[in-house]
């Protein structure tokens, strides 16, 4: 990507979507890279986009921190991690070979999916087998590589495991810190974080990134959860059809 297509790009409405994805993530927790990565992506190129996304949501990870070691369920996670690090390592290969169109029509479908989720706030407690972790950690490890965005699938897995809120949320920051850092790793090997722009833009982006969290940490907009859940569902359905507009026209 050259210098004169980062200056292109209008500064004021990708710190916008900075700002929103992670003030929505200081309230709630997760969603800034299902937020962040599709309405960027109609601004700049998914292989600059996703990289960049990663370097913040691993960093708000450690920022946010909060899980307790002594209530991880590590039996769950001893599944997920080998097989999402397989996942990782096709979908890594996949941004690196695939062309734009495809990339951003499947990631399109992909929001379009959890937008409707979030609209009609779709969620589910039945308990499911194990065997289920074969495709939550293989479509998540690869679709979180792919599109920087591959936490639900480990959502809908975990919340259907684990009924312990303290333990579900423990588990949760233990499974996405060891999945943010096996994409680093596999994303250096690719060269994706060897970029000096990736890197600058990480930088710039770091204090918004931050200042964001801290408001959605400490502001209460007067909305319940199902309302917040429903409100990204919008944002979510809106961002899934520009993103089919801009892959038929890539």
């Amino acid at each position: 990507m050259s210098v004169d297509q980062i200056a292109a790009v209008p500064v004021a409405s990708a710190a916008a979507i900075l700002l929103t994805a992670y003030f929505i993530r200081g309230i709630t927790g997760f969603g800034s890279g299902l937020i962040a990565v599709p309405l960027l992506a109609l601004l700049l190129p998914l292989k600059f986009v996703v990289p960049v996304i990663l370097l913040l949501d691993f960093t708000a990870s450690m920022v946010m921190g909060g899980f307790n070691l002594k209530r991880v369920q590590w039996g769950e996670i001893g599944v997920l991690i080998p097989l999402g690090i397989a996942g990782v390592v096709i979908g890594t290969s996949l941004l690196v070979r695939l062309p734009a169109a495809p990339m951003l029509a499947a990631l399109a479908v992909f929001v379009l999916i959890f937008a409707v989720r979030s609209l009609f706030n779709i969620r589910g407690d039945k308990p499911i087998s194990r065997g289920w972790a074969v495709p939550a950690a293989l479509t998540g490890g690869t679709v979180g590589a792919l599109f920087g965005t591959g936490g639900p699938p480990y959502v809908i897995y975990l919340t259907h495991r684990i009924h312990d809120k303290g333990a579900l949320r423990a588990t949760f920051s233990a499974l996405f810190f060891s999945d943010g850092l096996a994409r680093i790793v596999s994303f250096l090997v690719a060269g994706l974080l060897m970029s000096a722009k990736v890197w600058v833009a990480y930088l710039v982006a770091l204090p918004l990134m931050l200042g964001a969290l801290y408001l959605g940490g400490r502001v209460h907009v007067g909305l319940s959860h199902a309302q917040m859940t429903r409100l990204v569902g919008v944002l979510l359905l809106g961002s899934s059809g520009s993103l089919l507009v801009k892959a038929l026209h890539t």
